[in-house]
């Protein structure tokens, strides 16, 4: 038997003949294909969940249903740039080398010449797919309904831009969502160091595993019950090598088992501490530039240096000054961008943000009311722990390749946001020889999938397909992305087509 010799040729027969297009005459039955990453070339985990759904669509199909299996690629901002940045390289070019609209000229070359193979290796896999209605995430079509989606989100308070803590990859200097940070436990240490009392009597023991963050610590916390420590709260330490009080507080989140008892506080550094110095007030310094050298809120010894450097060298400096108690081997988890391989930090810097909690609510009833079903059921546990726990959602990368924000900013660094720049000044009342520049940021990947459902089938032109194949039948799809793509295409399509995207979803 030689696959090569018959498969090729009778799926060009079936390809040409149209027999993939939706035209059943009975009820319509739909599946949207998981949009792979354009950059890709297909796995085994692709191979199995399309044979699921192929069997689906001509069993369907063969039924009479009027059966639409909807197939495109996903940009993949940041997997995309890399492929492209790294070709680069080769060549001695960084993308700052080329510009902004070079570089995209380059990238689209790119997926001319070799975006094709996903789409390639799913024909000789036989799957039955409706190629006419082929998509891709930076469509004119689908750009449209991401820029639609974001200015109406931003007209009802919905999308804000803040300063908050993300996480952060130095090497491709941009936030990344927690779906692209990978912890692996690493041998480390841990360094136990004394910060002395500013009234001179004695000093506390604060255990830390980034002693590099020790630089923009804004408090020392401990567990209000902790009896060793009662009589310090409210009381002032001098910060090492820093040479700035620093108030003693106490917080519930402090283990008293653990370590010394006593916590540093570093709320442009760590998601916990961000917390505790929300809610007792504090200031938040931010050590790091976007590669993680010491910027210049560091003292001038340090500024520069990398954090990895600048590690040895404080610790150097704390055993010099006698404020080194000790250090032990530490095993501790280590969060690396999984496409970098790099350190990713918690760094506060200005994102925009999707305010997730009142587009959270109705996704959560429709699975309770069942409304949209999970296969098997015990996966909805899992969505609803998620969504009933939801943090707001940073939705900017600091990347080329991707939908750029569509908000512009004056001189003062106000903020416009329009379909177009016209339309942003327009909103603004702004006078012709005001000038506007736009965000350079572009939107997570992950925002433009989520309206997938119905920005493949024309939204937000009301499309025969829309008001067809909207809502879809079923969504095979892996556990790892209920969260970031499941979830999510649950409540933008509840909030802009006023139902749910899905009847089921088939883990």
């Amino acid at each position: 038997y030689d696959p090569h010799a018959i498969e090729r040729p009778r799926y060009e027969q079936w390809e040409a003949a149209g027999h993939f297009a939706a035209q059943g005459r009975d009820a319509p039955y739909c599946i949207m294909l998981p949009p792979p990453n354009v950059t890709g070339s297909l796995h085994m985990g692709h191979a199995f969940q399309d044979t699921l759904m192929d069997a689906l669509i001509r069993y369907h199909r063969m039924q009479g249903f009027r059966t639409l299996w909807q197939c495109g690629t996903d940009h993949a901002g940041i997997a995309t740039q890399m492929v492209v940045e790294r070709q680069l390289g080769l060549k001695g070019q960084s993308r700052h080398d080329l510009g902004r609209e070079t570089f995209l000229e380059a990238v689209w070359q790119w997926k001319g010449e070799s975006g094709g193979t996903i789409s390639q290796q799913l024909r000789r896999m036989g799957a039955s797919m409706d190629w006419e209605r082929e998509r891709f995430t930076m469509d004119h079509g689908l750009s449209q309904a991401v820029t639609e989606v974001f200015v109406r989100l931003h007209e009802e308070g919905l999308i804000y831009r803040g300063k908050r803590l993300v996480n952060w990859d130095p090497a491709l200097t941009t936030a990344i969502s927690d779906l692209e940070v990978v912890s692996q436990e690493e041998q480390g240490t841990i360094w136990h160091i004394r910060y002395p009392l500013e009234n001179g009597n004695g000093h506390v023991v604060v255990a830390t595993t980034r002693p590099e963050t020790m630089l923009g610590d804004v408090a020392v916390a401990v567990h209000p019950e902790d009896d060793r420590y009662r009589r310090l709260i409210g009381k002032y330490v001098t910060l090492p090598l820093c040479n700035r009080s620093i108030p003693i507080i106490a917080d519930d989140y402090v283990d008293p088992e653990f370590g010394s008892g006593c916590v540093k506080i570093t709320p442009a550094h760590d998601f916990n501490d961000y917390a505790v110095g929300e809610r007792h007030g504090l200031p938040k310094i931010n050590i790091f530039t976007p590669q993680a050298a010491i910027n210049d809120n560091g003292p001038a010894a340090y500024r520069g240096l990398d954090r990895y450097e600048a590690r040895k060298r404080i610790v150097a400096d704390l055993e010099t000054q006698g404020l080194l108690a000790r250090a032990d081997p530490h095993k501790l988890m280590v969060p690396r961008g999984d496409r970098s391989q790099a350190v990713v930090e918690p760094y506060l810097t200005d994102q925009w943000f999707v305010q997730i909690a009142p587009l959270a609510g109705p996704a959560i009833q429709c699975v309770e009311d069942g409304r949209i079903r999970f296969v098997p059921e015990n996966w909805s546990k899992t969505y609803f722990e998620w969504m009933r726990n939801i943090e707001d959602w940073c939705i900017s990368r600091q990347l080329w390749w991707g939908h750029r924000i569509p908000a512009w900013y004056d001189a003062r660094g106000n903020i416009y946001v329009g379909r177009t720049e016209a339309e942003a000044r327009a909103k603004g009342n702004l006078a012709p020889d005001v000038a506007l520049t736009q965000d350079e940021d572009v939107l997570d990947t992950w925002f433009s999938s989520a309206l997938w459902p119905f920005s493949t089938l024309g939204w937000p032109a009301k499309t025969p397909a829309l008001s067809t194949f909207y809502p879809t039948s079923v969504l095979v799809t892996g556990f790892d992305i209920i969260f970031f793509w499941v979830a999510r295409m649950i409540m933008m399509g509840l909030k802009f087509m006023g139902d749910v995207p899905f009847r089921e979803v088939y883990v």
